[in-house]
């Protein structure tokens, strides 16, 4: 993933927090009701300063999911084919989305993941590198290594259940699974785990940091889907 460092810039002050808090405070009523969702262990996300958010990738709603439990502002990387719709694009912009080529991990990406981290924001990456085609969660980029190698901020692993049948990636449009009615396949659970320490990552040989990560994160899926409704 190769990031635009021209959009790197975000807004900040009261207005664009008080923003972005409304914005997921509408969007965490439909997620209740429409797909059922329940989070676990939010409390493990750092409340300030740099952190590195781990996590599967599911569908289309994975940044808003994360997001809603993490309990502060979070930045995105958001390949720059979202963008061509004008509207969509300023949604995503003003939600913190930062415009990256889909390509794993590049040089650029890299940089731009880093000045955020070392500004003291929480940055969310899906190391797959795209939506899961199956359900099942796909191997890591190596890219990831060398971005934890670099991060020096606590690194959160982050699990996410549901999304895929609530919207796979062959589908237009999800398919909701309302709190009012009886379980259906669409119920959503997300699970974050405790920080782990990027410097003791940082020494683990590339593919035994890569195993850690996968295996930390997929723990946390299979918590999440006890955690979801059924």
């Amino acid at each position: 993933m190769v990031a635009d460092s021209k959009s790197v810039t975000l807004s900040n002050g009261f207005f664009a927090s008080a923003y972005y808090e409304a914005m997921y405070a509408l969007s965490a009523v439909p997620m209740a009701l429409g797909f059922s969702m329940r989070v676990g262990g939010g409390r493990h996300v750092p409340a300030s300063g740099p952190a590195l958010l781990i996590a599967n990738h599911q569908s289309f709603f994975d940044p808003l999911l994360v997001g809603l439990g993490a309990g502060r502002p979070l930045c995105y990387l958001a390949r720059k084919t979202l963008y061509r719709n004008p509207v969509f694009a300023w949604l995503i912009r003003s939600l913190n989305a930062v415009p990256i080529d889909q390509a794993g991990i590049g040089k650029e990406g890299l940089k731009t993941t880093l000045e955020l981290l070392h500004s003291g924001r929480a940055v969310l990456v899906f190391p797959e590198g795209e939506r899961t085609t199956d359900g099942a969660m796909q191997a890591l980029k190596p890219g990831v290594q060398l971005l934890i190698k670099r991060a020096e901020a606590p690194v959160v692993p982050v699990g996410i259940a549901g999304a895929y049948d609530a919207w796979p990636r062959w589908r237009k449009c999800p398919v909701p699974a309302p709190l009012f009615m009886a379980p259906r396949p669409g119920t959503i659970a997300v699970s974050y785990g405790r920080p782990l320490d990027s410097r003791r990552l940082a020494e683990l040989p590339r593919q035994d940091l890569l195993e850690r990560l996968f295996t930390e994160v997929h723990t946390l899926v299979d918590r999440a889907e006890r955690l979801r409704r059924k």
